[in-house]
């Protein structure tokens, strides 16, 4: 074999699109493959491209770099097993299209997809409002309702009935109230954290919703309304994965390049500090000698105890 000969991509072949002795007749080919190859790739570089950014920063200063590192890296597993033309399940489709792209009933539906947007979509908000210096509460919740918002999308893609788009329903109602958030309170809280943090959140959060808007309108044409084909639906989906991700990540850390983690309560507690912060509070009279809830006689340091009242 000519060793310079290009290899073919033979995943598709070697993992058709059949399961339980059902095959797919929407399925993507060969050329969708090469696309998400493509795509896993960037993926996988930028993983390590944050990473190796992320040592060359003190460790109390990484917290963000960890978080998109972690979005780049699930979406890394999610497109080489796309790729691998595997991740998927079976769906009877509701609409049954003339065209030679969609023709049949039976679609592959990537459930892989939405493993990694559950994972990914909530620490890409994290992010950004961790960015704002949103209460914890608040976040949480905002996460929570990102995966209600996924999960339905996923389960209405499953549907092979019209009730499909209810679930389609919840998911654009979930997603609307994340904008709510970015827009209104979170957006009025990056404001008071200084320029800096406003200004970085302004281009996280805008980029995002920008991009969130195109994917209720490639669920639509794909999972639900099977309007374009598999391979198309893959180019669609990777493109805005790649700039909701790769974009996102590079859009952040340059944008929080100058800001100190500490003013957004995001500095990671390290060894080192806890030790430093322990001798201080020691000094004080709240170290591990001192403390007998500043009532008794080893804590007079703090003075609140008798020996205190001598050395105040």
């Amino acid at each position: 074999m000519n060793v310079f000969e290009k290899r073919r991509n033979n995943a598709v072949y070697l993992n058709p699109p059949t399961l339980n002795g059902v095959t797919a007749d929407i399925h993507i080919t060969e050329r969708g493959s090469d696309w998400l190859w493509a795509a896993f790739s960037m993926f996988a570089l930028t993983t390590i491209l944050i990473l190796v950014a992320a040592y060359r920063k003190p460790a109390r200063d990484r917290a963000f770099h960890y978080i998109t590192a972690a979005i780049t890296l699930v979406a890394t597993i999610a497109y080489y097993s796309m790729a691998s033309d595997l991740g998927f399940a079976i769906t009877q489709v509701e609409f049954v299209r003339g065209s030679s792209l969609v023709s049949g009933r039976l679609r592959q539906i990537w459930y892989v997809r939405y493993i990694d947007w559950v994972i990914t979509t909530p620490l890409l908000l994290l992010d950004i409002l961790l960015t704002a210096g949103l209460p914890w509460p608040r976040i949480l919740f905002v996460m929570l309702v990102d995966e209600v918002m996924i999960i339905t999308g996923l389960v209405g893609s499953l549907t092979p009935s019209r009730y499909k788009w209810g679930y389609f329903t919840f998911g654009c109602a979930a997603m609307l109230y994340i904008f709510f958030t970015l827009i209104g309170p979170a957006r009025r809280n990056a404001k008071l954290l200084g320029d800096d943090v406003y200004r970085a959140f302004l281009l996280t959060g805008v980029w995002t919703l920008g991009l969130w808007t195109l994917y209720p309108i490639a669920w639509g044409v794909s999972d639900g309304g099977n309007v374009i084909s598999p391979d198309s639906e893959m180019v669609f989906y990777g493109v805005l994965d790649v700039l909701a991700k790769i974009g996102f990540s590079g859009i952040l850390l340059w944008a929080h390049r100058n800001i100190d983690p500490a003013r957004l309560g995001a500095a990671i507690r390290t060894h080192s500090a806890a030790e430093e912060a322990l001798v201080g509070n020691g000094k004080n009279g709240h170290g591990i000698a001192g403390h007998h809830n500043g009532h008794g006689t080893a804590a007079g340091t703090a003075g609140h105890g008798t020996e205190g009242a001598v050395h105040a």
